[in-house]
């Protein structure tokens, strides 16, 4: 029998050091950069204005936007991350956008669909908020990714949202649809506790990520990340 597909648990309020851990442990590690640079220089060549960040968690996507003068309105569940963003924001659900039709010029959900039980109704409601060629992007990780560590973590139950979902749901939904994937050692591990901090940041809990990051003996440890980018054009 087919195990069912599960959001993942919204742990950014009571446990915000995971999200910082994760996403510390990726950019220090990592040989490139994380997807809102090229997704930024997009929305700003394209002229894409004003722009609605939806899951903008700490707003690394909002200061590249801002510092270029593109209007940005962050939205997220987490008061917590919001507090870190910069303004303006809005603590609101992605299935509920609290604007009027045709508003944005473009909508970004990035690395969060996987929160929610019914990522296709966040997507309706994204392209419901968009202008006439208007665009949305969004990111996700593989159900492929960091193969080097998977025997490390837990099992876990089907995402709701992956990048391999991502084409078909967009394509319900936007006639263009656009695939922007990676699959590439992009992040290297130089030790032991680099991995424990990987692994905590990969949603494994703190005291297995210590008990099995010493298991493996051999760095440093290339991960291959898996994943992409899909938009939709309105």
């Amino acid at each position: 029998m087919e195990t069912p597909a599960q959001a993942l648990p919204l742990d950014y309020d009571h446990d915000p050091d995971r999200f910082r851990t994760g996403r510390d442990t990726a950019l220090r590690y990592g040989v490139s950069t994380d997807v809102h640079e090229p997704i930024a220089a997009r929305l700003i060549a394209e002229g894409l204005r004003p722009v609605l960040d939806v899951g903008c968690g700490d707003g690394a996507l909002g200061r590249p936007l801002i510092r270029a003068g593109v209007p940005w309105i962050g939205i997220d569940l987490s008061a917590t991350l919001l507090r870190d963003a910069p303004r303006p924001t809005v603590r609101a659900d992605a299935t509920v956008l609290p604007f009027p039709d045709g508003t944005f010029g473009a909508v970004t959900a990035l690395y969060m669909l996987y929160h929610l039980e019914d990522p296709e109704r966040a997507i309706r409601e994204a392209r419901r908020v968009l202008r006439p060629g208007g665009l949305l992007a969004v990111a996700a990780p593989s159900r492929y990714d960091s193969p080097e560590v998977r025997h490390l973590m837990p099992p876990e139950p089907p995402s709701t949202f992956d990048s391999e979902l991502a084409p078909e749901l967009l394509g319900r939904h936007f006639a263009d649809v656009e695939v922007d994937a990676w699959d590439g050692p992009w992040v290297t591990l130089p030790d032991a506790e680099a991995l424990r901090r990987y692994l905590i940041g990969k949603g494994v809990p703190r005291a297995l990520a210590a008990e099995r990051a010493p298991t493996m003996t051999s760095f440093p440890l290339p991960i291959t990340k898996r994943g992409a980018i899909v938009y939709g054009r309105k």
